[in-house]
């Protein structure tokens, strides 16, 4: 069973991954790949915000291989899939690493490891965590989980917010896929996961907008599995999908975060972010470039940067702070290092 694309947004997938034997392994790899979550803070650092410590490099206390069965009684193969690693021009990569393995170890499992508590614990996390992992763990007797993007909501000196994108399968088929909001504080040797926020986006709407169908239809707009499930529901604006369809006559978009699984309010404040009322949108990949690779062209990521303020957006953040706009139109921190940052006022 391969991997689609289309909604699945691997393109930067890479290492070995075998599927031999009835098994699953997951390899290294060196690049990346209806309520709003229920956190008290949100949308990433806040604009203009503080800086975070330099990176202390990648640290892991456990690099499990997952290996589940490949089918089930009807015969559906477990999909390969490969460890998520972050860019070396992460932010404080190891803090990402951090979050994505936990989600790796509760999201893959075999019949001989059936119990997450267990699997956190083996892992080096605390297993109450499990208690919060809600929609990590359907009933299988084994499961495959890739994690596609792992974005910051917020990164400060001393707590991080990081959004683990990611797709699951069982022997039955594909469960869809969710983001994890992955709370996070500063401690040694590794920062401690203290939190899972899990995406809501809530069910599917019976009468959508057309720019909605446009979105959903559209070749030139990757949607992760979360966000895919926004825009079906009908919470997302339409001021937020049309400039998506006007950017994407331009540009090849891969997005990571739409509604559901971002933090309430903007990440260190108590300023409401526009994600969970449907009125912003995260860009992680741009014609097949991440914003985070450093061979990325400035151009590239700032040129979109503009093209989103041409198209309506008040505040776009991103990498760089560009000049010009209107007002404060466009900022720039730690946590939008990642990604590009769409937001509307309604």
């Amino acid at each position: 069973m391969g991997i689609d694309r289309r909604g699945l947004v691997v393109a930067g997938i890479c290492g070995a991954a075998a599927l031999a034997g009835g098994t699953v392994t997951l390899t290294g790899c060196t690049s990346k790949a209806g309520s709003p979550s229920p956190s008290p803070t949100g949308s990433g650092s806040p604009s203009g915000g503080e800086s975070a410590p330099a990176s202390t490099g990648v640290t892991e206390t456990s690099r499990p291989t997952v290996s589940p069965s490949s089918s089930g009684p009807s015969g559906t193969a477990l999909p390969s899939v490969t460890r998520w690693s972050p860019s070396p021009n992460d932010i404080q990569p190891a803090v990402k690493l951090r979050a994505v393995r936990l989600i790796e170890a509760l999201g893959n499992w075999t019949p001989a490891d059936p119990d997450p508590r267990s699997r956190a614990s083996k892992a080096g996390y605390r297993a109450n965590l499990v208690s919060q992992a809600d929609g990590l763990l359907p009933a299988a007797g084994s499961a495959a989980l890739q994690v596609l993007e792992a974005q910051y909501g917020g990164i400060l000196a001393d707590s991080a917010s990081v959004l683990v994108v990611c797709r699951q399968w069982t022997p039955a088929g594909p469960t869809g896929g969710i983001t994890v909001d992955v709370r996070l504080t500063s401690s040694q040797p590794v920062w401690t996961v203290t939190a899972l926020h899990p995406s809501q986006p809530g069910p599917a709407s019976h009468s959508l907008s057309a720019a909605a169908r446009a979105v959903l239809a559209s070749d030139a707009i990757t949607l992760p599995p979360a966000g895919h499930a926004d825009v079906a529901s009908d919470q997302v604006h339409d001021t937020a999908l049309e400039a998506l369809l006007t950017l994407s006559r331009r540009y090849r978009l891969e997005l990571s975060v739409v509604r559901s699984g971002h933090p309430i309010d903007v990440f260190g404040t108590n300023r409401p972010s526009d994600h969970p009322r449907g009125r912003a949108f995260d860009v992680w990949r741009i014609d097949g470039h991440a914003v985070v690779d450093p061979a990325t062209p400035h151009s590239l990521v700032d040129g979109f940067m503009r093209a989103a303020a041409a198209a309506g957006s008040y505040n776009v953040g991103g990498p760089r702070l560009l000049s010009g706009g209107a007002g404060n139109q466009f900022f720039s921190d730690d946590t939008h290092h990642d990604h590009v940052h769409v937001g509307f006022t309604s």
